[in-house]
């Protein structure tokens, strides 16, 4: 079974996704479940390492922080966009020194960084540490860079490293 299937959960919530991003009818179904086993195989190909979670209890108060994040900075974002040229914002990009190196945990912290509106993940250096990103209305470097180390870096290294 797991030659047909190797990633059983990625076929299905393939499959699930599809189903609802179209109308359910039975010619959707089996398009659906034919592009879901096909990208399950190519994943094989791909061969992706598995994420080991050391604190996965981690990951609900992590979300939690992220969704009220992205809320504040959508407020944000908004609030400068309303307010036009009242006043002066000046975007810069800033460099953050980086101690997390599982590559899953670097997934999930630029998922974060970008999802969150007025923040933009530009570079990240594996060979120093350093990561690189932009941000919309840059008032002091180093509390972007304390924000990402103490309230996402840390939170990651426990739950990934």
């Amino acid at each position: 079974m797991s030659r047909i299937l190797p990633y059983p959960l990625l076929t299905a919530a393939l499959i699930v996704m599809w189903l609802l991003l179209n109308a359910f009818s039975l010619g959707h179904l089996l398009l659906g479940t034919v592009i879901a086993i096909a990208a399950s195989r190519v994943m094989v190909a791909l061969e992706p390492s598995k994420p080991r979670l050391r604190r996965w209890q981690l990951i609900p108060w992590l979300i939690g922080v992220v969704l009220v994040d992205i809320m504040r900075s959508n407020i944000a974002v908004a609030t400068i966009i309303l307010q036009g040229g009242r006043r002066e914002r000046v975007a810069g990009f800033v460099s953050i020194p980086i101690e997390l190196r599982d590559r899953t945990g670097l997934a999930v912290l630029a998922c974060i960084v970008t999802s969150t509106p007025g923040t933009a993940w530009v570079e990240y250096d594996s060979a120093t540490g350093v990561l690189l990103i932009h941000v919309l209305d840059l008032v002091e470097e180093q509390e972007w860079v304390d924000l990402i180390k103490s309230r996402y870096e840390a939170a990651l290294r426990e739950i990934f490293e």
